[in-house]
C-alpha cells in the first residue's frame, strides 16, 4: 500500500507540474488521482480521455452527480502493478495530449460554427434539436481528429 501511495504522489506531482491540471482528490484512503483542467474553455477532460487511448491508456472522464454536473474529472486508480515508471509515462503522455489539443481547434469554435449553420437553417424553417446538433458536432470533431491522426508521421 505504501508503494501505491508513493506512486500516487509521483503521478499527482507530475500532473501539478504541467501547470494546467488541478488535482481534486485527497491524499488519504484509496490510492487514486482525480484531476481536471484548470481551463477547459477550449478543450475538456473527455477529449483528454479520448486522446490518451492513442497511447494505450484508458483513463475515464466523469461528470459529477447532481448539483455538481458542471465539474468533470479524469480518474486514475493506482493499483499494485502500477509502477513509478508507469506513473512517469502517464504524465509524459498527458503532456503530449495537452500539446496535441493545443494544435486542434477548440470544441467551442466548432459549436459556434455549427450554430452559424443552425441560424442559416432556421431562416429556411428547419431547426435541429440540441441532440442532433451535438451528434453532428461530435461526428465532425471525430472526422477532424481522424484526419489529423492520419496525417501525422509514423504514430500508431
Amino acid at each position: 500500500m505504501e508503494n501505491c501511495m508513493e506512486n500516487m504522489r509521483v503521478l499527482k506531482e507530475g500532473l501539478e507540474k504541467t501547470g494546467r491540471i488541478e488535482i481534486v482528490s485527497k491524499d488519504v484512503g484509496v490510492p487514486l488521482v482525480a484531476f481536471s483542467l484548470k481551463d477547459n474553455s477550449s478543450h475538456d477532460e473527455f477529449e483528454i480521455a479520448d486522446l490518451l487511448r492513442r497511447y494505450g491508456w484508458i483513463v475515464p472522464a466523469y461528470t459529477m452527480p447532481a448539483d455538481a454536473q458542471h465539474v468533470t474529472v479524469l480518474r486514475v486508480v493506482i493499483r499494485e502493478d502500477f509502477s513509478r515508471t508507469l506513473a512517469e509515462r502517464l504524465v509524459n503522455d498527458i503532456q503530449k495530449v495537452l500539446h496535441d489539443l493545443d494544435m486542434l481547434p477548440s470544441k467551442m469554435k466548432a459549436k459556434m460554427e455549427m450554430a452559424g449553420e443552425d441560424a442559416d437553417r432556421t431562416l429556411f424553417g428547419s431547426k435541429k434539436t440540441e441532440m442532433e446538433t451535438q451528434r453532428e458536432v461530435t461526428t465532425l470533431w471525430k472526422k477532424f481528429v481522424m484526419e489529423r491522426k492520419n496525417k501525422s508521421s509514423g504514430v500508431c
